[in-house]
């Protein structure tokens, strides 16, 4: 590990203990604890290869009302068979782990666990990377760099289902949506389109999950499967940035 990534562990650590943190989301020693959107009991699977890091996040998150550390992982392979047995709510995935990557492990996490949601906790901040996490079945992406206060913050909008993406994250996701925005899109007119796949197209561009798109319609989650497999097949893409870089152009959704 990293000395910069160890000083950032030993941070959460600490502030686990007890120590002020830049954000009200945790317990300061001067204010009694903020009571979290989320009241029912969320339960978390750390996925970390690093003792000390593990460490540091337990002791952290615990001291969040109603939250509970599930397992612990230290490889790709455990952290998908423990998911499986476990059912948490929220798994916390480092990228570089032995076994399978990131990429791979939030893939089978999702297929096999819709409503479990993945946070990835890493230090690797390049665009290529966040791209395919995203487009595996992460819902938020935290640099171990950032502070404390983004893990807390970051586990609550999940148990919620909102994504969640720090500053760092989100310029270098808009970076490559302006990018792509400016290289083309799909010459496929909206009108080839079904009623069903235009609906389906809008509720995914607007960042929702396939199991919030399924509520949305009344459809199952398998339905919303077949209808993303084939919409992105007819428009030539492969990427949610450019699902929503052609919902943009063709008017499905507002900028």
């Amino acid at each position: 590990m990293e000395p910069a990534q160890s000083h950032r562990v030993l941070d959460i650590a600490r502030a686990a203990a007890g120590a002020n943190l830049t954000s009200n989301i945790v317990t300061t020693k001067s204010e009694p604890q903020r009571v979290l959107r989320n009241a029912r009991a969320v339960r978390i699977l750390l996925a970390d290869d690093h003792e000390v890091v593990r460490r540091g996040l337990r002791e952290l998150l615990e001291r969040q009302t109603h939250w509970k550390i599930c397992g612990e992982a230290t490889t790709g392979p455990e952290a998908v068979d423990m998911a499986a047995a476990l059912h948490p709510d929220i798994v916390i995935l480092d990228v570089n782990m032995p076994g399978i990557g990131g990429v791979e492990a939030t893939k089978l996490i999702r297929a096999s666990l819709p409503d479990s949601e993945v946070l990835i906790f890493t230090m690797h901040e390049g665009e290529e990377m966040m791209r395919e996490l995203i487009g595996a079945g992460a819902r938020g992406y935290l640099l171990k760099s950032d502070p404390a206060s983004h893990i807390v913050a970051a586990v609550e909008a999940l148990a919620n289902h909102k994504p969640f993406f720090t500053g760092t994250v989100s310029e270098t996701l808009r970076s490559a949506f302006l990018k792509s925005m400016s290289e083309g899109s799909s010459k496929v007119p909206p009108s080839l389109l079904s009623v069903r796949e235009r609906e389906i197209i809008q509720l995914i561009a607007e960042g929702k999950s396939n199991k919030e798109v399924a509520e949305s319609l009344k459809i199952s989650v398998k339905t919303v499967e077949t209808h993303r497999a084939t919409i992105m097949r007819k428009l030539g893409i492969n990427s949610v940035v450019q699902l929503v870089h052609y919902a943009v152009r063709n008017q499905i959704v507002s900028p």
